[in-house]
């Protein structure tokens, strides 16, 4: 058996049945619990994120957000979407849908306890995140200590790496026929530039450039939503039905279940949000903020904005322009998409731009994410040397990601996401008490200063 078999293997069992329904029922039950929170606050949620600062912290709300944002929004949004569509047909963008609905009440769970237990390091910085959570709040180091190995073992594999140096190599070469080895090169000494200066830095870099390349992107999918206006509804009633219907063979896709179509959208889905994943939170803690309900609100919008508007303009327009049945697969469908409203040149710059402006924050906020992990591992028994070690072996890794194999990489990545999802959720899972007070106490103490208000 080779080693993409074994991996395979593995996968198979990691987003078996039990991590699907840990997942989702994770969701459900917090949605549940909090009254459709995700629905009913949003509103609220989206108010607060320009909130002024109002407690210790290393980041305002906004910029921790954009700062999660920078690792969320990435290579999912664009070939994870066309990978789902094309391995689980339409249907999986309806799991996708479900799995970030429930996943907006399982990150606002995870980042309003990350808040509420973060801590101060040796060096008086903020430090938080499921890791000490688990510790601090359920007594579990062995557990914190599994999530960070975990934790690293993404951001050196996973999300934080390989499928994103691939994809911007891989679009660099298409377009621009810009060699491998140069793309590697150029990226390491980009990324290496901006993490040098910690998380503010990245943060500084993410609050400019993650609003303007996610709006752009949303309005070159308005433009081919606009063209094909009259195949929307039919779009639409094809995700459904799909979603639960066995999808034949058609023209370049090979036809699937309606299992294949649940286990590759909750997967996807999952890869480019991160809800119930634990990364979020590690950002959500530095916010300077003082109530954890607050910052958890704000962090579900991410979510949102990631699957609920990003992800369905993408996989809106693979579906309305019938490139999904096609021949082509990962970013050069998107392109094919996108080439549908105007040339082929103009699609393939658009995809382009947008992969890799996607794919290089993503880089960013997942080197935060994996050294603050590091960080809790060593206990910084290393100090900055041990810092260093670990920015080198992540630099390494980005200057040979582009040259190891795509599919190698999506089933590396959906495999150690998933190592990292449960210790997360069982750590949510047995503060859930904690999770339903803190909650209910904030909005309670809101009723009633808007009730005195009202009476003076």
């Amino acid at each position: 058996m080779n080693l993409q078999a074994l991996l395979a293997d593995i996968n198979s069992v990691v987003w078996g049945p039990i991590t699907l329904a840990l997942l989702v029922g994770t969701g459900l039950y917090l949605t549940v619990r909090l009254g459709l929170l995700q629905v009913l606050k949003l509103p609220l949620a989206l108010s607060l994120l320009f909130k002024p600062a109002n407690g210790k912290g290393d980041l305002s709300s906004f910029a921790a957000l954009c700062t999660a944002l920078s690792a969320t929004i990435g290579t999912g949004n664009i070939v994870g979407v066309a990978t789902a569509i094309k391995i689980g047909g339409p249907g999986a963008l309806f799991w996708m849908w479900l799995a970030a609905f429930f996943g907006m009440a399982t990150k606002y769970a995870e980042c309003m306890l990350a808040v509420k237990y973060r801590t101060t390091d040796a060096h008086g910085r903020i430090a938080g995140g499921p890791m000490y959570y688990i510790e601090r709040g359920l007594g579990l180091k062995w557990l914190a200590n599994i999530f960070a190995i975990f934790g690293v073992g993404v951001a050196f594999f996973g999300i934080g790496t390989f499928a994103q140096v691939n994809a911007i190599s891989d679009a660099m070469t298409i377009a621009f026929d810009v060699p491998t080895w140069v793309t590697a090169l150029v990226l390491t000494s980009m990324v290496a530039a901006v993490t040098i200066g910690g998380v503010k830095r990245i943060a500084n870099v993410a609050q400019r450039l993650v609003p303007t390349m996610a709006l752009g992107y949303i309005l070159a999918c308005l433009w081919i939503l606009v063209m094909f206006s009259d195949q929307i509804m039919p779009a639409f009633e094809l995700v459904i039905h799909s979603a639960f219907t066995p999808i034949s063979a058609a023209g370049g896709f090979l036809g699937a279940t309606v299992a294949q179509a649940i286990q590759i959208g909750i997967a996807r889905g999952v890869f480019s949000n991160e809800s119930g994943l634990g990364s979020a939170p590690i950002a959500a803690a530095a916010a300077q903020t003082k109530e954890p309900v607050e910052q958890g609100l704000v962090s579900m919008t991410g979510t949102f904005f990631d699957t609920i508007l990003i992800c369905t303009m993408t996989g809106l327009v693979l579906i309305i322009t019938g490139v999904w049945s096609g021949d082509t697969a990962g970013a050069a469908m998107t392109s094919a998409a996108f080439a549908m409203g105007g040339s082929a040149i103009v699609g393939q710059y658009v995809v382009t731009i947008a992969l890799v402006c996607f794919a290089f924050t993503t880089i960013l906020g997942w080197n935060y994410y994996g050294s603050r992990c590091w960080y809790y591992l060593t206990n910084n028994t290393l100090g900055e040397q041990g810092t260093n070690v670990y920015q080198f072996i992540f630099l390494c890794l980005i200057a040979g990601g582009a040259f190891i194999k795509l599919d190698f990489i999506w089933l590396l990545a959906d495999t150690v996401n998933g190592l990292m999802i449960i210790p997360n959720l069982i750590a949510i899972i047995g503060l859930r008490k904690v999770v339903l007070s803190e909650t209910f106490q904030y909005f309670n103490k809101r009723a009633m200063v808007s009730a005195n208000l009202k009476k003076s």
